[in-house]
């Protein structure tokens, strides 16, 4: 933001708070303005759009204990609180010799300060000197912390670029997996359409270059920092680029061996062989039906939940005692009872 909207912008008014007005009742009138201007309740309303951006501009200010500072320092210097002594005759070695004793300089409330002179011999003082003087100059600048230039105010480094905006979005486990297209709203920034690439994981940060703020003219724009956040999906977890899913089969299917069908992601299905004897927690791997991710694809990996019957009927429960019968004498336990005395 350039300086001089500093000077002509009152950001209390804007949010219709005093100057003396705490965080939180900075805070809780923002968030109503928003809500009651908010783009997708003023369709088509040009003003209610303006609006919208001016209350974003204002909290993004008023918002930051050290923007908010140096915005009332401002502020109050061009409502008389700093004195600009003008110079004799010939100006020699005349200047605005009390500009900053409103900033801890002699006679101020910080007292001690350093004076710093202007020579007013070439016109008028260049208020981006002024202010980069006053707030650090090259060494970062004013509002530096929020992006908006290194160089600082009287720097001669160019055109400052936009600085990086953060951001954050919810999508389904379907569309992180396939890759989505998500509509965002930013107070300052509008509308942001952004692109999300295909097998990003939950938690990921997505940089999206030139989607952030613009910078001065002739810089680049800076980018949009996106945090996705991934839901859950009722059937398929993640496991790096590899999908997962639980696979009941019956009793009958692990033991004798059987071809099963397994649901894929798109809705669709494909066939696995269940190897007779298979135990229940064996996982099966399906190859290439996983997350893709460039030209990398992974897996499907399929566990066997072999699934106990809750009813029989007299006929299946005749057929499980003839096997127990023909079991006697196996404990299945030994092994383990074996391991555990070790």
């Amino acid at each position: 933001m350039a300086s001089q909207d500093w000077f002509e912008k009152d950001f209390y008014a804007t949010l219709g708070v005093p100057q003396d007005a705490d965080a939180a009742v900075i805070k809780k009138a923002y968030r109503k303005l928003a809500r009651d201007l908010h783009p997708d309740h003023n369709v088509g309303n040009a003003h209610a759009e303006e609006r919208f951006k001016e209350i974003g501009e204002a909290y993004a200010v008023l918002s930051d204990p050290e923007q908010r500072r140096e915005y009332d320092a401002i502020r109050a210097m061009s409502h008389g609180g700093a004195r600009f002594t003008a110079g004799g005759p010939g100006g020699g070695g005349a200047g605005f010799e009390d500009i900053f004793s409103a900033f801890g300089g002699p006679g101020g409330p910080g007292g001690g300060g350093q004076r710093v002179r202007f020579d007013t011999s070439g016109g008028q003082p260049n208020i981006e000197d002024l202010l980069g003087q006053m707030f650090g100059g090259g060494a970062g600048g004013f509002g530096g912390a929020q992006g908006y230039g290194g160089g600082g105010f009287g720097s001669t480094a160019g055109p400052r670029p936009g600085a990086d905006v953060q951001a954050s979005t919810s999508i389904g486990f379907r569309a992180a997996v396939e890759g989505s297209t998500v509509t965002l709203t930013s107070p300052d920034l509008g509308r942001i359409t952004a692109r999300i690439p295909p097998g990003v994981k939950d938690g990921q940060r997505i940089r999206l270059r030139g989607k952030g703020r613009q910078g001065d003219p002739g810089a680049a724009p800076g980018d949009l920092i996106l945090t996705v956040t991934v839901g859950k999906h009722p059937v398929f977890g993640r496991d790096g680029d590899n999908l997962t899913l639980d696979l009941p089969v019956t009793f009958a299917e692990a033991a004798l061996g059987a071809t099963v069908s397994v649901p894929t992601l798109d809705g669709g299905s494909v066939k696995v062989k269940v190897a007779p004897g298979t135990p229940s927690g064996r996982v099966l791997r399906l190859k290439g039906r996983g997350v893709t991710r460039g030209d990398h694809k992974g897996d499907l990996l399929a566990k066997v939940q072999v699934v106990v019957p809750q009813r029989l009927t007299d006929e299946a429960r005749e057929a499980v005692e003839k096997m127990a019968a023909a079991e006697d004498g196996h404990d299945p336990r030994a092994e383990l009872f074996e391991r555990a005395r070790a």
